[in-house]
């Protein structure tokens, strides 16, 4: 066991953000929020205009969940949220990209599934029995966007799954192709050029 040494390790927020959102890390969120408070977290959402985005809850906690003290949101609040972060209204210009950067860790999740290899999406899925959401910004040429999808009353979380990868797709399809097109709407495509 030469990898375990006695003593004291020092984790930073900064090490628990990274589990939190790298590897879903429930137990890092859970020191994160004890560390920065609950209240403090809701009343920065309060101070960003969110009004339907609360923390009621640590993770994991059936007990107050049972009580119906869920952590909630809406996809239109996750995506100003995401917008206001990404347009540096919340964070300093290094913290911004250290923000993006994070969220572009490699993980399982729903809306990158169907798009390009290679795409750069920042994204943080979430699951629940019964959920599934993800929301994140995909950066497509010319033309990133914001997205969120959440599903909810799942009898198959599959179906949430394939749900999110659909409307992301669709999403970027679109996205792709404004991101392609001039000022007038015409579409020039690598490979679809006229000849003289």
């Amino acid at each position: 066991m030469g990898g375990l040494t006695p003593g004291v390790t020092r984790v930073t927020n900064r090490d628990l953000a990274t589990m939190m959102v790298a590897v879903s890390d429930n137990s890092a969120t859970n020191v994160l929020i004890d560390r920065v408070g609950m209240e403090n977290v809701n009343a920065m959402m309060s101070g960003l205009g969110l009004t339907h985005t609360r923390l009621r809850r640590k993770m994991m906690d059936v007990r107050a969940a049972s009580e119906g003290r869920e952590n909630i949101s809406s996809p239109r609040e996750m995506m100003t949220l995401l917008e206001q972060i990404y347009r540096g209204k919340v964070l300093t210009k290094d913290l911004t990209q250290d923000f993006f950067r994070m969220l572009s860790t490699h993980k399982e999740s729903f809306i990158p599934r169907d798009l390009p290899d290679g795409q750069r999406i920042a994204n943080k899925p979430g699951e629940l029995e019964g959920v599934r959401n993800d929301s994140g910004i995909v950066f497509a040429q010319n033309r990133p966007y914001v997205i969120c999808v959440m599903t909810t009353y799942l009898s198959r979380e599959r179906s949430g799954e394939e749900a999110i990868s659909k409307i992301s797709a669709a999403a970027y399809a679109m996205f792709d192709r404004l991101g392609r097109a001039s000022e007038y709407g015409r579409v020039v495509s690598p490979n679809n050029s006229s000849k003289p």
